[in-house]
């Protein structure tokens, strides 16, 4: 029978692929377990593997070309056997952009796989005419409500309505449309237009969503690092006598991020329609700058991991994500993120909550500036910015600045990290 081999989607935000290369060509015997072809999604470079046995019979997409979840890319036919009439099937219909939803969390934490892409809904007439994408149950709902699903913003795969977008929707005539987005001034002669990669379009789509749909508060502290960079570098000094890679600072923060959310559990947390979700594991995500965009790898488990284990997790994670060589467990799953831009010369900056979690912290460089010590001398000191950006529906202001109330302890206590 014969098999048709399809664009899978290897993230919980892809709708697209470039088939960079096959690693087979037409004819070749494909055995279940083989290489087929090297695909690049908005977020790495993966392997894609065959399911079955057979013969590669027809190649629709070639190398370089793009292709949709799910568009067929090649044929697989047993031996002797003959491809079916017809030729080549249509490319399907490009989908809409995915906006992740809140609720998404349960099954993107504790290394979960990433979801299968549920069957297109058919598009539901609204009354104001407009044509929108709705499951079946979002649908009923809509109806027996008498909601207008054109005034529903949808948070399911492909800007689906699904029915948890209803739960706090009021029935009633349609609003006025959103405001489209204001066109950029056309290129002129001497002007460069770059189309959006993969990953842009998606960084683009989650913090639109993020600060369209998350309501954002923002903390800051200024702590004392003086204590901090003494002891990294008495640690640094014995680690390069016995040959162990140094610590960072920000190897510490991390460290002092996870302690401080050990003892307040409730901003490992992510909002769930109508209940919140405290996590027991803390999958740490940490943000890396990468030529065309940004991705956050995830350390798993990150409360059982010593400072060590942390710094050589972040310089393997960070390696393999600028290479678009990580897994899509190593990307998924956060349930905080760390971003710092210390190393810019970024004193401070608020960053923007990554959907699910509930909060984010934003790291600035070790300052030397003058402070005013506790005999009320002005001394030379070191400080250091954190900013903490919380999703009010999760995370009180109070618990926020508990939050950061334990993190300036451990900043500037760091010899209790390593209790």
């Amino acid at each position: 029978m014969p098999v048709y081999i399809e664009m899978p989607k290897l993230s919980d935000t892809m709708t697209e692929g470039t088939l960079l290369r096959w690693c087979k060509k037409k004819g070749d015997t494909v055995a279940a377990g083989d290489i087929l072809a090297e695909v690049e999604t908005d977020k790495a470079t993966m392997e894609m593997e065959s399911f079955d046995d057979g013969i590669l019979a027809e190649v629709y997409v070639q190398d370089g070309g793009k292709a949709t979840v799910g568009q067929k890319l090649a044929l697989l036919l047993a031996p002797g056997e003959k491809a079916p009439e017809g030729g080549a099937p249509a490319p399907a219909a490009a989908p809409a952009a995915p906006k992740p939803a809140q609720g998404q969390a349960p099954a993107a934490s504790a290394g979960a796989p990433p979801p299968k892409s549920p069957q297109p809904s058919a598009p539901a007439a609204t009354a104001s005419g407009a044509r929108v994408i709705a499951s079946p149950l979002a649908k009923k709902i809509a109806a027996s409500k008498g909601i207008d699903l054109s005034r529903i913003t949808g948070t399911g795969p492909g800007s689906r309505i699904v029915s948890r977008d209803l739960e706090t929707a009021q029935a009633g005539p349609a609003s006025a449309p959103r405001p489209a987005a204001v066109p950029a001034m056309p290129a002129g002669p001497n002007d460069l237009r770059i189309p959006l990669s993969g990953m842009r379009k998606v960084i683009a789509e989650r913090l639109v969503l993020s600060k369209s749909t998350i309501p954002h508060f923002y903390l800051s502290i200024d702590v004392d690092a003086a204590e901090l960079m003494q002891l990294r570098s008495e640690v640094n000094a014995t680690a390069e006598k016995s040959g162990q890679p140094k610590l960072t600072v920000n190897d510490f923060i991390l460290k002092a991020a996870i302690v401080a959310a050990i003892k307040v559990p409730k901003v490992n947390a992510a909002f769930d329609g109508d209940a919140v979700i405290e996590y027991g594991s803390i999958n740490l995500a940490v943000a890396v700058a990468i030529d065309d965009g940004l991705v956050t790898p995830v350390i798993r488990d990150a409360q059982k991991k010593s400072l060590r284990e942390i710094n050589a997790a972040v310089k393997d994670l960070a390696t393999r994500a600028r290479s678009k060589k990580l897994k899509p467990d190593e990307y998924q799953g956060g349930t905080l993120t760390v971003s710092n831009l210390g190393a810019y010369g970024i004193d401070s900056f608020s960053a923007i909550i990554n959907p699910p979690q509930s909060i984010i912290l934003s790291v600035g460089a070790v300052v030397k500036k003058p402070v005013v010590n506790a005999r009320n001398e002005i001394v030379a000191g070191q400080r250091l910015n954190i900013g903490l950006s919380c999703d009010h529906r999760v995370v009180d202001g109070a618990i926020g600045a508990e939050y950061l109330s334990e993190l300036r302890k451990l900043v500037e206590n760091p010899a209790l990290m390593l209790i």
